[in-house]
């Protein structure tokens, strides 16, 4: 996997009297206190994410691939779930905001799907806890993939003979597998695989040579300059909740056309107003655009904006 960490130059001149600017030498990174530093505020990616009420099996995980990418899942075939949350774009579709099977546009961005099983909520405002609530949501979604009910999928998916067999295998102590349930659980069997460890996982094991001298700079500047106040743990972020625009109005800086209020849209508590689930920091240059609109592109623009 690429570098998921965000590096910021620093330019240090020496000023002798009566000759040129020469550069300062900076010392070299200490490798051994930045992996402790690190390993205080981050943590190696976990070899599994695994849900013990939803044990994941080789039939459950296969039913769940096909699933996934799937067009059945859509009111007219023109959506699966892979189509927002694309596998060969690092879980997104790079859009600022996604259209559904009717081409109508949500209001949110697409987070990505990868390590998203690891996350503390599901959905910018965390309105589902976990992947198996979360993986039945966009399905029934009028805007997104738009099937009228469960019932109108399931009868459909049950006259396919390649999801006779798949469902009866992933569930075979059940009498009739097709469930909503069973299903939604099936394609959160498949996204909990969807785990990418990369070399800062390996920096983080005390692997020195994983990271070049410039990605350990960007490393000490994030912890050192205060990101960690949000992104932290083994996803660098996806484990709380801030205020997006704490100081000033977010859409001041971001130039949204639509003021979201965030998960006071589910609780409607006042301290709940423009809170979003800290995106994970994981792949990120490869996930923009970024925020829950997908507001801004450039991920430089993105790291200004957080500093302000």
């Amino acid at each position: 996997m690429k570098k998921i960490l965000l590096v910021v130059p620093v330019l240090l001149l020496l000023i002798s009297c009566g000759s040129e600017p020469k550069p300062l030498k900076k010392a070299a990174v200490n490798d051994e206190k930045l992996v402790e530093k690190g390993n205080t505020f981050f943590a190696v990616l976990p070899a599994k994410a695994e849900n013990p009420e939803n044990p994941a099996t080789d039939s459950k995980i296969l039913l769940g691939q096909s699933l996934y990418f799937d067009n059945q899942l859509s009111m007219d075939q023109t959506q699966s779930c892979n189509t927002c949350h694309n596998l060969a774009t690092y879980g997104v579709d790079n859009n600022p905001t996604s259209k559904g099977d009717k081409g109508q546009n949500g209001d949110r961005n697409s987070p990505t799907v990868l390590n998203a099983a690891l996350q503390i909520a599901q959905f910018w405002d965390g309105r589902e806890p976990d992947v198996e609530a979360q993986a039945g949501g966009p399905i029934l979604n009028p805007v997104e993939m738009a099937i009228p009910s469960k019932e109108f999928l399931l009868e459909r998916l049950k006259k396919d003979p390649n999801y006779q067999k798949l469902f009866k295998e992933a569930y075979p102590d059940e009498k009739d597998p097709f469930t909503y349930k069973n299903l939604r659980y099936a394609i959160a069997a498949f996204e909990r695989q969807l785990l990418t460890p990369s070399k800062f996982d390996d920096y983080l094991n005390k692997n020195y040579d994983a990271l070049n001298e410039q990605e350990k700079r960007g490393m000490q500047t994030f912890i050192d300059v205060g990101c960690t106040t949000c992104h932290i743990g083994p996803l660098v972020g996806g484990n709380m909740y801030q205020k997006f625009g704490k100081y000033a109005d977010y859409w001041t800086y971001t130039k949204s056309e639509k003021i979201d209020k965030g998960k006071f849209n589910v609780t409607n508590k006042e301290e709940d107003m423009y809170m979003f689930k800290v995106p994970t920091l994981r792949n990120i240059e490869k996930t923009y655009p970024y925020f829950h609109d997908g507001s801004v592109a450039d991920l430089k623009e993105a790291v200004k904006i957080m500093g302000k």
